[in-house]
């Protein structure tokens, strides 16, 4: 009986994620195959060589790395308090006496039991948590970027260029990794209501995400032949 109740969340939620966790695979092994087809590696190559003009020319671009710097704390320090909030909202439902499920039992499809319903509460949890641990942590590299790429270039200093870039990069790529757990945990919001709405939201995200994620076919062979043609300048 207990099978009849919950068999779609048992199906279409896990495959709704399965299929969000192939396609970050896949985009993970072409960052690290064919960066400069996707915004990730292009990203990342631009970032290098930003890194490396703020600091040739420091004496005239300090301010501009600080505030580019700060920019991106702001926005990781937005996306870990709406996470945290939205987890401090769903600790408040979870441990509330008033039961809010109540005014739903005949509209939602899939199981509403009260195992059922506390583990869509928690697995929604544990998702925007992880979000703002990225967050903070993107926070923390970033901060400490700020720092290193103002320290002047003395042949005895340890903050090269490329020690900087590193420490931004584990900046930039911890707060693309929070995002990305903000994103799939919205479809999750949605199983309050049954899992045939997170599986097709899931499903939907998939080729929104490539849209982002990758450069366009009729501008790849632009971008390589620059990439190439500025990786031989350095």
């Amino acid at each position: 009986m207990e099978w009849r109740k919950c068999y779609l969340d048992v199906i279409l939620v896990p495959l709704g994620l399965f299929f969000s966790m192939v396609y970050h695979a896949w985009l993970w092994h072409k960052v690290k195959t064919q960066p400069l087809s996707t915004i990730i590696g292009i990203n990342v190559t631009v970032r290098r060589f930003w890194v490396f003009a703020m600091m040739k020319d420091n004496d005239k671009k300090n301010i501009l790395a600080v505030q580019t710097l700060r920019n991106a704390i702001m926005g990781s320090t937005l996306m870990a308090t709406t996470s945290i909030l939205l987890c401090s909202g769903l600790a408040a439902v979870i441990s509330s006496t008033y039961s809010i499920k109540k005014p739903l039992n005949d509209t939602i499809y899939g199981a509403h039991g009260e195992f059922m319903m506390a583990l869509k509460y928690v697995t929604i949890l544990l998702f925007f948590l992880f979000s703002f641990l990225c967050h903070s942590l993107s926070i923390r590299f970033v901060n400490q970027a700020n720092f290193l790429i103002n320290t002047p270039q003395d042949p005895m200093n340890v903050a090269t260029p490329d020690y900087v870039t590193e420490v931004l990069e584990k900046g930039s790529m911890l707060n693309t990794v929070g995002n990305r757990l903000f994103y799939t945990a919205l479809p999750l919001l949605l199983w309050i209501f049954g899992p045939v709405l997170v599986f097709l939201c899931s499903i939907t995200l998939v080729p929104l995400f490539y849209n982002l994620d990758f450069v366009p076919p009729t501008r790849k062979g632009k971008v390589n032949e620059i990439g190439n043609r500025e990786f031989e300048s350095v």
